[in-house]
């Protein structure tokens, strides 16, 4: 082979490396660029479906558990009667100054149901406007205890049938006043304890001199804290009578204890029934008002006590005024008075706890006037169970009024917050309207049954009045 074709040989061989090293090295690089890109992509792409699918399964997760945790029968029926309306106490939301500064609590408590599904049936409607009733529910005022104010004012007729309301020889009043860490509370210019001090004095002021009474309270030792429970709880004192009033001894007696521990209510009703032990019915006309803004926190049974003691020889009127109590204490103490035959008042301020002083002080005028004319005026009595009446029905009127403003501000913050479609929450007030329909028939019907039941008690009061006028004048002749 000559130089020249050696030299050619080389030179090709050359151009043949060359080229293949190319060839590999061209190739892997386009191999992982693409698959870097791709892999890039999915890395990218990737991570924002798992995020929206999260958020998907969640939100169904969420709807699921509120289908599935909290059913219709959950919640009781919106009640559109007398007993269930009367019986029922308030909701979280009641009356406060405004739904609409509430959106963080009201949105925890809907998402107990989360939002309403895109087609609604009528069950899962009711659902919801059952749940938002619960939480504005409010008090209505129990008419029983318009038909016991009647009897109550009666004080005095022998007709009456129960004999523990008929005037006796000797008239006795105890107060028991609750005395507890929670009367220290704020109300009005003062304290709670304050309030009722106030309008005890203004009462026991105005009682005739023949009648004994008697201040007595309970839980003005000690503190609230675990360790002074024992001694708070035993911590019970007649501070006053059973005495004549007198001022001065009564208001050094009812300066000396402040508002301090625990509430042994059920208690101080037992020492109340051994005080009243010699004051039997048969002479004597008894009456207790208890005044408490809280529940029995001794370990007590106040509703048996009332109860056992309402039976005892004494046989007292236990009259109950619930001051400022919180849902809870306002069922016990509305117990006590059913099962006592005494009526239960709710004071929510310093003037309504004065209103109920007030209506006491006509009772011992009634059993003054009595001792002097046992003669009672009918047509008065027709007249002030008609403001009775008429209270009543506004109560009852304006607790509706309020009820349904609150079920449907509820719902238009529900439907900002996405709870409701714009349609669901023209149905949900359509709904609301409904119910609160049935409630304001159930109201006027009310009051049309009390003026029956009044005019029918007064005629029957006009006929004995007339059949022993008649009886007497047969025998003067």
């Amino acid at each position: 082979m000559t130089k020249k074709m050696r030299w050619l040989t080389l030179i090709l061989i050359i151009l043949i490396v060359f080229t293949g090293c190319n060839k590999e090295d061209d190739t892997p690089k386009n191999s992982d660029s693409d698959n870097d890109q791709t892999k890039t992509e999915n890395s990218e792409s990737e991570p924002q479906n798992d995020e929206n699918q999260t958020e998907e399964k969640a939100a169904d997760k969420q709807a699921a558990e509120a289908e599935e945790g909290l059913t219709l029968n959950d919640f009781k029926p919106i009640p559109t009667d007398v007993e269930g309306l009367a019986k029922q106490t308030s909701g979280k939301f009641a009356d406060p100054k405004s739904v609409y500064d509430l959106e963080d609590e009201l949105k925890k408590e809907m998402n107990q149901l989360g939002p309403m599904s895109e087609n609604p049936t009528d069950e899962e409607y009711e659902k919801y406007l059952r749940f938002i009733y619960s939480l504005v529910k409010e008090n209505y005022p129990n008419p029983e205890n318009v038909i016991k104010k009647w009897e109550f004012a009666s004080f005095g007729s022998p007709d009456l049938p129960d004999s523990k309301f008929h005037f006796k020889e000797n008239y006795n009043v105890e107060i028991i006043l609750d005395s507890s860490g929670s009367m220290a509370n704020p109300a009005g210019n003062g304290t709670r304890m304050d309030v009722a001090k106030k309008s005890i004095k203004e009462f026991l002021s105005e009682v005739p001199e023949e009648a004994n009474v008697s201040l007595r309270v309970y839980g003005h030792k000690g503190t609230g804290a675990d360790s002074d429970k024992e001694m708070s709880c035993n911590a019970i004192e007649q501070v006053y009578g059973f005495n004549t009033y007198h001022e001065d001894k009564f208001q050094k007696s009812l300066n000396q204890f402040k508002p301090m521990g625990w509430t042994p209510l059920a208690d101080a009703l037992k020492q109340s029934q051994e005080a009243l032990s010699q004051f039997d019915s048969k002479k004597n006309t008894n009456l207790i008002y208890v005044v408490s803004d809280g529940i029995e926190t001794c370990d007590g049974d106040p509703v048996a006590v009332a109860k056992e003691l309402s039976k005892s020889n004494a046989q007292p009127i236990i009259n109950i005024i619930g001051f400022q109590t919180d849902a809870e204490a306002q069922k016990q103490l509305e117990k006590m008075a059913e099962v006592s035959g005494g009526i239960f008042a709710s004071a929510s301020n310093e003037e309504e706890l004065q209103e109920e002083f007030e209506r006491a002080e006509e009772v011992l005028d009634a059993w003054k006037d009595w001792k002097d004319d046992a003669m009672q005026d009918l047509e008065a009595k027709r007249v002030n169970s008609s403001f009775d009446i008429m209270g009543l029905h506004n109560e009852w009127s304006f607790t509706t009024m309020s009820t349904s403003n609150q079920m449907k501000a509820v719902v238009n913050v529900s439907q900002d917050l996405g709870f409701f479609t714009i349609d669901q929450l023209s149905e949900m007030k359509s709904r609301i309207d409904t119910v609160i329909s049935e409630i304001d028939s159930t109201v006027d019907q009310l009051e049309k049954d009390l003026e029956e039941l009044r005019d029918k008690n007064l005629e029957e009061a006009r006929k004995i009045v007339e059949e022993k006028y008649n009886k007497q004048t047969t025998q003067d002749d």
